[in-house]
């Protein structure tokens, strides 16, 4: 674009943001106006981050961070939270002009205050998740606040395991909000990791576990999976609490489902990968645990998983650093499943030397295929 063409631009978006800053000073008595200026104000803004900066200095971000706490009218309240986190996702200097604990305090208030309804809620949720997503200071406020706290309780409290029918308005509406929560807690443990944030949402474990046992749904596995991923990642404690809760039983076992679902559907491929890399995050700092997955024949569907023609490069790499981890402590003590008694090859002298030929030979044969798939997928990679 010519440079004159560009600078006009630029002034017609300044001249437009001033325009509409003035549209929402003088039109408080008129919420529907309010509204449509809040609208067009974060379509200007979205994925614009000098709108947003100029937004900003002319003294509009903190204009809109006032009304979205003064307005009486509940639409102008969502509008404007909603505008809030739309700028701050396009702009860091928005976000860190906004994110302070007082935000924060206002923002748990919305989320308590009986009045507020389910749309008004997600809208407070979103902004949370703005606020600390990539931002350390973020995820200290949302600590120190008890923000974080509330909103464990909304992912244990917001939705019912037997009231799942998403095609019904009320409970789609409570699983958007369940479903921006879950997205909130990721942001709050990770990118950059928070140790104290990971120890704290680790205490829904049990929750997510029941979520897992009851519904094998993607809607609710994906954020799950996400959720308990990034929570137990690279943190030993988080890890082997959730390992002491079942949740690794749990995962093998919905992975079992999705196994035989697979044969049918192409979506139960998929979210068994995504189930899989949870799988790896429980375990891939300490291999010992995943002792756990050898009663549910893990591996073994895994390698059933890796054999799928359907899934992509990144998917194969994920299952096979997996199954890599998976059997580590087997050099150090191998089971073998025989008869549905665990042998330990350190007692070698208990079994016959046919049999253990036949299950090292038939390990050896896995573990050929295995590298063979490697090879293949380099190949496509460097291709």
């Amino acid at each position: 674009m010519e440079p004159q063409k560009v600078q006009k631009k630029q002034c017609d978006m300044k001249t437009d943001l001033n325009l509409l800053l003035e549209c929402l000073k003088y039109q408080m008595d008129c919420p529907v106006s309010q509204k449509e200026a809040l609208i067009t104000i974060y379509s200007i803004c979205q994925q614009n981050s000098e709108a947003s900066e100029y937004f900003r200095e002319i003294g509009g971000l903190m204009f809109i961070n006032d009304l979205a706490k003064s307005s009486v009218h509940c639409i102008v309240k969502e509008a404007a939270l909603f505008t809030l986190g739309i700028i701050i996702e396009s702009n860091v200097y928005c976000q860190q002009t906004l994110c302070t604990s007082a935000l924060f305090e206002d923002l748990i208030l919305f989320l308590i205050n009986k009045d507020s309804g389910v749309n008004l809620k997600r809208m407070s949720v979103y902004v949370i998740l703005v606020l600390v997503s990539n931002n350390k200071s973020g995820q200290t406020y949302v600590r120190d606040t008890g923000c974080i706290g509330l909103l464990l309780q909304l992912f244990r409290t917001t939705l019912s395991t037997s009231e799942m029918n998403l095609s019904d308005e009320n409970t789609n509406q409570c699983y958007q909000l369940w479903s921006s929560v879950c997205s909130t807690l990721c942001a709050c443990v990770n990118n950059p990791q928070n140790e104290d944030n990971q120890n704290i949402c680790c205490s829904v474990f049990p929750y997510a576990k029941e979520w897992l046992e009851s519904c094998t749904e993607p809607e609710i596995v994906r954020p799950i999976c996400s959720f308990v991923g990034l929570t137990v990642a690279n943190n030993s404690y988080v890890q082997k609490y959730f390992v002491s809760v079942g949740g690794l039983d749990t995962l093998a076992k919905v992975l079992i489902k999705l196994m035989h679902d697979s044969c049918m559907s192409h979506s139960s491929t998929k979210l068994a990968v995504v189930v899989t890399k949870t799988l790896d995050a429980c375990i891939a700092n300490d291999s010992a645990m995943g002792v756990v997955l050898t009663k549910y024949h893990t591996v073994s569907e895994l390698l059933k998983l890796l054999s799928n023609d359907t899934l992509d490069t990144g998917e194969k790499i994920s299952i096979i650093l997996t199954i890599g981890h998976c059997t580590e402590v087997c050099a150090e003590q191998l089971s073998l499943k025989i008869n549905d008694n665990s042998l330990n090859v350190n007692n070698a002298e208990e079994l016959d030397v046919q049999v253990r030929k036949r299950s090292l030979q038939d390990y050896w044969r896995k573990a050929k295929e295995i590298l063979h798939r490697i090879n293949v997928i380099e190949k496509e990679h460097d291709e």
